[in-house]
């Protein structure tokens, strides 16, 4: 997709970070004696199967690279051994599906000595249950209650989710209640200091619908720059799908699509594990419809991500419904992998907004995936195609420089200043980058 058109839209939503840097009066951290300022992040964080967990973890790599700032994650409770990621302490400070998450996240971050909290969420990240998640969501305001200023990302909003799709199934009646007791916790999320989303469709709603001007676009960002992309045009036919299953992201489809083809030696790759909202679904799919031909890898830990997409043919979005930005898309795009994905809503928007392309198909339709599936694996020069563009726009702004954008806007909400904490040299370059991008 051509960058200027990208940039018109987009630009748009950056919002208080341009005022900000509008106005830069105080120099670049290093030049004048300034304390460290201590940054904490609520989170899952890999290994848990926590939905963000993946992202979680690769922001965390970025925010601790960074020099003159303490940053300290705010993880699960639970009895994992987390990575050691250089220059962030990780502390366990909540737990999925209580309802005490906001008194103990507040209480971890005066803890902590936080100046500032990023919260890495959506509707579904502090619980499967109603009550669990909509008490988790209402965290920035027992923050903002302790004095500690937020910003709370949120990778999607009750006004694009698909309820049922997503693990909250209910009857018409029940789901309209659902949507009002939504759009009340997201007047609870917009008590934040500043709201970002990584989709330009979603600042547009929040700030329209809420009337916000605490609403910013914070891009997905890329993980990882590997390099480009060699598709082999003969060799073992892989399709894998990747992610947490149960919910909007359904395999049965898919296997039967699989089948259809009949192609010798075609293997089917299902990596990942259940979603948090339905334990044991893989369990039951792999007793009822596994075979020589379907393997199911379980976790795929961070370190075999890479080698999980390089040694699939193609990559399959088995998607019923969307619930934001896909990171799986981007790590499909960096490692060079053709995704083949459903026509739904967020999905085409991302594609359309960071320059994404594939195969496409009808969801929940066995046949049409069929159709796209054998249209790649018979057309290795069309694979090369899509793989070598999506790895341009999957490495066109690095999550190191959207991180850099992030202490922007802190500089601006802590110290009154863009660019208080940001040195010269990498990162300032860094944040002249993301202005062009944007």
């Amino acid at each position: 997709m051509p960058r200027g058109r990208k940039c018109s839209r987009v630009a748009k939503q950056c919002g208080s970070c341009c005022q900000s840097c509008a106005s830069v009066s105080t120099p670049f951290r290093g030049s004048t004696a300034m304390r460290e300022t201590t940054i904490a992040v609520v989170t899952a964080l890999s290994p848990s199967s926590t939905t963000l967990a993946e992202y979680g973890l690769h922001l965390l790599t970025a925010l601790g690279r960074k020099p003159g700032v303490r940053v300290v994650a705010l993880v699960e409770d639970l009895p994992l051994d987390y990575p050691t990621i250089e220059g962030v302490e990780v502390r366990r400070a909540w737990r999925f599906n209580a309802l005490t998450t906001p008194v103990r996240l507040a209480r971890a971050a005066r803890a902590a000595g936080a100046d500032i909290v990023i919260i890495n969420a959506h509707f579904g990240s502090f619980g499967a249950s109603r009550a669990s998640a909509a008490l988790g969501l209402m965290t920035p305001v027992a923050l903002r209650l302790s004095g500690i200023p937020v910003i709370t990302l949120m990778h999607n909003i009750v006004e694009t989710v698909d309820l049922a799709a997503a693990g909250f199934r209910a009857s018409r009646p029940v789901e309209a209640v659902l949507r009002a007791i939504g759009t009340s916790l997201t007047w609870l999320v917009l008590r934040s200091t500043l709201v970002t989303t990584t989709m330009p469709r979603y600042v547009e709603i929040l700030r329209a619908k809420y009337r916000a001007d605490n609403v910013a676009l914070t891009p997905h960002g890329a993980f990882d720059a590997p390099p480009a992309p060699v598709v082999r045009p003969d060799g073992a036919e892989v399709v894998m799908t990747f992610g947490k299953f149960g919910t909007y992201k359904k395999v049965e489809t898919l296997i039967e699509a699989v089948r259809l083809l009949g192609r010798p030696g075609l293997t089917l790759v299902i990596a990942g594990t259940d979603s948090p909202n339905t334990p044991g679904y893989l369990a039951d799919v792999e007793a009822n419809y596994g075979g020589d031909d379907v393997h199911f890898t379980g976790y795929v830990p961070e370190d075999a991500v890479e080698s999980t997409f390089r040694d699939a043919t193609v990559t399959v979005f088995p998607y019923t419904a969307t619930t934001g930005s896909s990171g799986v898309l981007h790590q499909a795009g960096a490692f060079g992998c053709p995704p083949i994905l459903p026509r739904l809503g967020d999905l085409e928007d991302l594609i359309i907004d960071e320059g994404y392309t594939g195969a496409f198909f009808a969801p929940d339709d066995a046949a049409d995936l069929a159709r796209a599936i054998e249209g790649l694996l018979d057309d290795p020069a069309e694979r090369q195609r899509i793989a070598t563009g999506n790895h341009a726009a999957a490495i066109g702004l690095s999550l190191d420089e959207v991180a850099d954008w992030y202490l922007m806007h802190i500089g601006s909400i802590v110290h009154d200043s863009a660019l208080a904490l940001l040195t010269p040299g990498e990162s300032a370059a860094g944040v002249r980058t993301l202005h062009k991008v944007l």
